[in-house]
């Protein structure tokens, strides 16, 4: 295996190949999608251990989605059984893939308890002031104002990338070529630092996507007078746009990587060197 480095346009057809991957089999992703979020819902009702188990998921569940999109590229139709697949009996990388969760669970937990220290709880206290029916405008321009919220805020995003990296491509680097949590992290780190531009393309190009179709549906539905049904369409949208993003991590990894080449991924880009 070789890391390799790819143009920063690159990032811009992993996002249009996930479309693509996407729309070829819609009904497939998006069952995996609902079954994600009804098996999260379930573990989050777990009392003390449910939301570390959710955390813990995480990892199989980017994996679950790469194995789909290598599938479909195959000609092969996805099912929700790709989830337990890098951790079913027999399988020598199980206990190796567990352990990968259960680290990405540490990690984000730690994320979490670090950001509310610093800013003293105000992000906490601004989700229970905006959910609370009792809250007041006075409330909340108090705690918007608040210093603290917008450094949790940086320090949340700071802290959530920079574990983002380790474990993009760990997952696909213990299940496919067989590297221990150690390595898989590593190696992922390095791949991502050396595609750095990619990656910022792929970010960029998402953030310009959700914002234009953000900017659509509340402009299609306040021509048609229906401004209420824009919450619906936004979180219909959001959940599309989070199945593609899942669909598209396997192009991300097959271009990172020596010999795992994605057929479909596009030619247009100078290939990897």
């Amino acid at each position: 295996m070789k890391l390799l480095t790819v143009p920063a346009g690159r990032g811009v057809l992993w996002v249009r190949s996930g479309f693509r991957v996407f729309f070829s089999k819609p009904l497939a992703y998006s069952a995996m999608f609902a079954a994600f979020l009804f098996g999260a819902l379930l573990l989050l009702l777990v009392p003390l251990v449910g939301p570390l188990l959710m955390l813990a998921t995480l990892p199989l569940v980017s994996q679950g989605f790469m194995m789909a999109t290598k599938g479909v590229l195959a000609g092969q139709t996805p099912s929700v059984g790709l989830f337990s697949v890098p951790i079913r009996g027999g399988n020598p990388q199980a206990m190796v893939m567990l352990k990968l969760g259960l680290i990405y669970a540490a990690g984000s937990l730690f994320i979490m308890w670090f950001s509310d220290w610093v800013d003293g709880g105000t992000f906490n206290a601004l989700q229970e002031a905006m959910t609370s029916k009792t809250a007041d405008t006075e409330q909340l321009e108090a705690l918007l104002a608040d210093p603290r919220l917008s450094t949790g805020m940086l320090l949340r995003l700071f802290l959530a990338s920079a574990l983002a990296l380790p474990f993009w491509h760990a997952p696909a680097l213990v299940h496919w070529e067989r590297q221990g949590p150690a390595q898989a992290l590593f190696s992922s780190t390095v791949a991502c630092w050396r595609n750095k531009g990619a990656f910022t393309v792929y970010a960029l190009t998402w953030s310009v996507l959700i914002v234009l179709f953000g900017v659509l549906i509340n402009s299609v539905f306040i021509l048609l007078g229906a401004a209420k049904l824009v919450p619906i369409a936004a979180t219909a949208g959001g959940l599309m746009f989070t199945s593609v993003f899942y669909a598209s991590l396997y192009f991300t990894y097959a271009d990172c990587f020596e010999g795992q080449a994605a057929p479909g991924v596009g030619t247009d880009v100078p290939p990897a060197s």
